[in-house]
């Protein structure tokens, strides 16, 4: 399916960038811009953002690396401390 039609990207083209990603390197933050660059694109309008989030968290390669994960403290942690 096309995800986004300005650079014509389908979901098989996000799901394969994100997986080669992930195989290059396990810790790598995958944004929709790293994906556009790995796939030679730049995004133009934007309309097709929740799409495109949505098809890169369906795909099982793309959650936060553990060693990365709970880097940032909860929002009312930060309150507390202030």
């Amino acid at each position: 399916m096309i995800i986004c039609s300005c650079q014509t990207i389908s979901d098989r083209d996000i799901h394969r960038a994100i997986d080669w990603m992930r195989a290059a390197d396990q810790t790598a933050i995958i944004t929709p811009g790293k994906i556009y660059h790995a796939l030679g694109k730049k995004p133009e309008c934007g309309g097709c953002i929740k799409l495109f989030v949505s098809t890169m968290r369906s795909n099982r390669n793309f959650e936060v690396p553990p060693e990365l994960r709970g880097l940032r403290a909860p929002a009312h942690a930060k309150q507390a401390t202030a």
